[in-house]
């Protein structure tokens, strides 16, 4: 991927764990590597299709010095999603500080931290059928976009869908949203685990009712698997309402594993379950 390099911004800030750190504050170097696609801009010779220089370098510089940390792993995750939240031609960004002046007692150039963080694009399943299931449906992806590492949620059609599993309970309200997300696996689940618990979601029957569901269903084109986690989710080809609204945000998406096209999962399963999903209103 093509990049886009600052070394050695000097920015002086107030970040470290000892009080004199943060009332005198220290000298610190900043270093950038953008990722992006620079073709455009290469063929164009436009401005607009990339990343200003002078641009980048003071809004990086401003943000550095808008809080205090005690860590500079924190200020350097704060720069990194400043970054990628602010410029949106860049997919990826490396973020390396150095500390001339840290008090360390012993002769050295620096003391640093590198990081690097990208946007990730995740699909998330999510369904109701209890009280009012559209709004429980909206109030979970306002709580999705709230988060912060998350942005540029598209929403699919809604699809009210017949209970799998355990049957006597009413039917289901479904659709599938994409996300950008800087956040790992492990870390979304746990923030949608917290949103299905502030919306009262109640783990007492499998397959049982429930006010919201939500799953992981792809992320970008990683398999994963732990106690937590599953990734593809395990029955998502075998689900009729999760391939519909999927098929309306990215029909020829292939699945990770079974190399095949949502669109074809979706035909194959139309045959068989032609009446279980029907377009909500």
């Amino acid at each position: 991927m093509d990049k886009i390099f600052i070394k050695d911004l000097q920015v002086y800030g107030y970040h470290g764990v000892n009080k004199e750190e943060k009332e005198m504050g220290q000298r610190f170097l900043i270093s950038l590597e953008l990722y992006m696609d620079l073709s455009m801009a290469g063929q164009s010779d436009d401005l607009n299709k990339t990343v200003n220089y002078a641009e980048i370098c003071e809004r990086v510089e401003a943000k550095f010095k808008e809080e205090k940390f005690d860590l500079i792993e924190a200020a350097a995750e704060n720069v990194a999603t400043f970054v990628l939240n602010t410029f949106n031609l860049v997919n990826g960004v490396k973020v390396n500080i150095k500390k001339p002046w840290a008090p360390i007692g012993k002769p050295l150039d620096y003391a640093g931290v590198e990081i690097t963080r990208f946007w990730h694009t995740t699909y998330i399943g999510i369904g109701s059928n209890m009280g009012s299931r559209e709004e429980n449906i909206n109030k979970s992806i306002e709580k999705i976009s709230e988060i912060n590492g998350n942005g540029n949620i598209k929403i699919s059609k809604m699809y009210e869908t017949k209970p799998v599993g355990y049957t006597q309970q009413d039917d289901f309200l479904n659709c599938v949203i994409e996300m950008k997300t800087l956040l790992s696996p492990m870390n979304l689940i746990d923030e949608l685990l917290k949103i299905e618990k502030e919306l009262k979601r109640e783990r007492t029957l499998r397959w049982g009712p429930r006010t919201i569901d939500l799953d992981v269903l792809l992320y970008d084109e990683e398999i994963l698997s732990s106690e937590k986690l599953v990734v593809p989710h395990p029955r998502m080809q075998e689900r009729l309402f999760v391939l519909a609204p999927l098929c309306d945000l990215v029909p020829y998406k292939l699945h990770p594993i079974l190399r095949t096209r949502i669109i074809e999962l979706k035909e194959n399963l139309d045959k068989k379950e032609k009446d279980a999903v029907k377009l909500f209103n």
